[in-house]
């Protein structure tokens, strides 16, 4: 079976930039691919951009999008219904390192591990600390 990977649709690229960060934690994360949304591209453009990558990605793949409601969500939601593929909008690196560590490592993506993984991954910095410190004190 070949390896899932995973579309990150962005807008202005900045999902590229995520995975060269990325990079130095894990190394190599060459199933990882990015369609950036630019100015000049109209939905119709892009979409088909998606849509003509999204054809060849084997099963249990993913696709990552920045913003919930954007051209980037938009095109991967019709993509992701029509083509059964799984999508998660509102792209971070915890997300990212979840979605990665498990395929690099078992050569499969759990998509509610992910989900939540990326969920969980926000939070209130400084009330946490204050959390653990209080803990502490105790």
């Amino acid at each position: 079976m070949e390896k899932p990977q995973i579309l990150l649709l962005t807008h202005g690229g900045w999902g590229m930039a995520l995975t060269e960060s990325l990079k130095m934690i894990m190394g190599s994360v060459d199933f990882v691919h990015e369609i950036p949304l630019t100015p000049e591209v109209t939905f119709a453009e892009y979409y088909a951009l998606v849509e003509s990558y999204a054809a060849g990605m084997p099963e249990g793949s993913l696709i990552l999008t920045d913003v919930f409601g954007g051209t980037t969500t938009n095109a991967g939601a019709k993509i992701g219904k029509e083509r059964n593929i799984k999508v998660i909008s509102g792209l971070n690196a915890p997300l990212m390192i979840e979605a990665c560590t498990q395929i690099q490592y078992t050569g499969t993506c759990n998509f509610d591990v992910v989900l939540k993984q990326g969920q969980a991954s926000v939070m209130d910095v400084v009330s946490q600390i204050m959390e653990s410190m209080e803990r502490k004190e105790n």
